[in-house]
């Protein structure tokens, strides 16, 4: 599966922002997480039907994932977004829906967030 995501950029404290990833096929899609220094890390994840959704438990009610299921795309919104968001975000795919990242067998190039304060 082949993955692009795109969306990201500089912005301030408190602002939003939509982050995109177009895949060609229909997949189970997570969006996870790195920023330097740090691991990689899971945010949310769509199922291919987009009837089901897991988020990670420090962005619930900040972010939403969905999906335009004819596009084959899945979104990433982030509200109300802090400097400790600053981070490559990465989309990927899996064969289920889950939040672990070794499941996840396709890797979007990743797009950098900054946060400014």
């Amino acid at each position: 599966v082949q993955l692009q995501a795109s969306g990201g950029g500089l912005v301030q404290a408190g602002s939003s922002l939509r982050l995109s990833c177009t895949a060609s096929d229909k997949k189970d899609m997570g969006w996870f997480r790195q920023a330097p220094g740090k691991e990689r890390g899971f945010l949310a994840a769509i199922s291919w039907r987009g009837t089901s959704r897991y988020y990670a438990p420090s962005v619930k009610g900040r972010v939403t994932i969905s999906r335009d299921t004819g596009k084959n795309t899945v979104y990433l919104q982030m509200d109300r977004l802090k400097p400790e968001d600053t981070a490559v975000y990465y989309c990927a795919a899996s064969d289920k829906l889950t939040t672990e990242l070794e499941a996840y067998h396709s890797w979007g190039q990743g797009t950098q967030v900054t946060v400014s304060s």
